[in-house]
Order: C-alpha cells, then structure tokens, then sequence
C-alpha cells in the first residue's frame, strides 16, 4: 500500500467523484490519506466522500468545480493553499466538441484544452514544485492508449493524452532525483460511468478493465515511472510505436471506429 508518509498527509484527486478517480481516492483513502475531491457535480462528489470517510476514516473535503474555467488554478488553491499535498491524481480529459476536428466552434477548443493539457501542467507545476521543497510526493496523470497517435473524431483528445505523457516524461527527469514520482498511466477500454452513459457496443474480444484494479496498481507501481502501461495493451502500444505515423493514425482511426457509441445517451 502507497506510503502515507511519503505521499501525504493529503491528496488532490481530479474527476473523483466518479470511476478512475473515484477509485483513486478510495485506494489513497485506505492508506490514510486526507483527500480533497474535485469533480463538476456535488452528487458524486459527496457520495464518493461518504463512502471513503466510513470505510477507511480520514478527513475529506470535496470542491465542486468546473476544471475548464479560467480561473480554476484560483479555486484549488483556495482550498488547498493552508495543506500540505503529497499526492497530485490529475484524471482529466473529457472534450467539449464532437465529430470533425475543422467542425468545432472556438469554444469547444478552448474548453478542451483547458480542461486537458493547461489543467494538468497547471496543477503539476503548482504542487510539484512544493513537493520538491519537501523532497517526496507523487503526480499521477492519467491517460489513454489515444495518446499513441492522431485519430479521426479524437484529434484534439489524442494530443491532449500526447501531451500529458510528454508532460510526465519531463516531470520526471526533474523531478525524480529530488524525491517526487512523477507517473503517466496508459489505460484503454476502462468500466466507469461516463462509458456506460456511451453505450458503447463492444466486440467479445475487448478486454474492460476495472477503475479499482487500475487504482491499486498504479500507486502501488508509483515508482517505477515514467510510463506505466496496463498488461493488456503492452502489445498495442509496442504496435503503436513501431508503426510509420501515417500508418499509426490509419489504426487509431480505424480502432476508435470500433468504439462509437451505439447511441448516445442524454448525458454523454
């Protein structure tokens, strides 16, 4: 179990009302990790604090906020600047738009994009670097095999995922001789709410894999950075790196293809 006295007293998870991030904070939770959640809506948010505050009886608190907003730097700090956070879980990455990239509105983009890279470099460099002065910490970024290369319909989600594994990289070779683990887990098809709202239809072969067991092993796994990927999609991602690009972006087209929603439903 990850180390309350190198990772803690207290951990700032993204997204963790619900799925990877709910999962997160339980796991950080059971190690007797204070949390602080951040998700959009209240209803998760504080059922999720619930849940962690009965089973393992450290203190969370839970801030419902837009992480696209302009000023969200601004309200985490708010909340967390009298803490002293070990942990950094950024799980971000929803996009705004939808279909062809050259068909999005200006807002969409911008919406994306401060959802996905500015929030994760943001909040990176903002605990990191006091994470530094104290000499341990950790920062996890959670990503996606889209990260591998360019699709159609995921353009701006791909490069966002590329960004945040670049972002990790860097992160690390900093920071890893100063005593902070720096982590960018690669997950792939993954059994949380937003998916089921997508509906989507999956092939028999499609491994899902569980928010719990991703959790688990990737703080277990802290360590061991830069890139973490999941058993299931080593072979992929090898694939993916290996290709000619022109070829990389062909199969991410084609493989995304494969996980269109079969219809949308009225939150997706």
């Amino acid at each position: 179990m990850i180390s309350a006295q190198q990772y803690g007293p207290w951990a700032v998870v993204t997204g963790g009302g619900e799925g990877t991030g709910r999962s997160f904070a339980r796991e950080l939770g059971k190690a007797g990790i204070n949390l602080l959640l951040v998700a959009r809506r209240d209803g998760p948010l504080n059922e999720t604090a619930d849940t962690i505050r009965a089973e393992s009886g450290v203190e969370v608190r839970t801030l419902a906020l837009d992480l696209s907003r302009p000023d969200m730097l601004d309200r985490i700090r708010e909340a967390t600047d009298a803490l002293e956070v070990g942990t950094l879980v950024s799980n971000v990455g929803h996009t705004y738009g939808a279909g062809p990239f050259v068909e999005w509105s200006q807002e969409d983009i911008l919406q994306t994009i401060r959802l996905g890279p500015i929030c994760h470099a943001t909040l990176s460099q903002h605990f990191g670097r006091k994470m530094a002065e104290r000499g341990r910490g950790g920062i996890v970024l959670v990503g996606s095999m889209a990260g591998n290369a360019g699709g159609a319909t995921i353009v701006l989600y791909s490069a966002g995922k590329a960004f945040a594994q670049n972002l990790a990289e860097g992160m690390w070779a900093e920071l890893k001789p100063k005593g902070v683990d720096v982590v960018y887990v690669v997950l792939g098809a993954t059994d949380t709410p937003v998916r089921a709202a997508l509906n989507i239809q999956d092939s028999p072969d499609v491994f899902i894999d569980n928010p719990d067991d991703v959790a688990r092993d990737t703080l277990a796994q802290i360590t061991e950075g830069p890139v973490l990927v999941r058993p299931q999609l080593e072979e992929a991602v090898k694939m993916f790196q290996s290709l000619p690009r022109r070829q990389a972006a062909e199969a991410m087209r084609d493989m995304m293809m494969g996980f269109q929603p079969a219809e949308a439903t009225q939150d997706a």
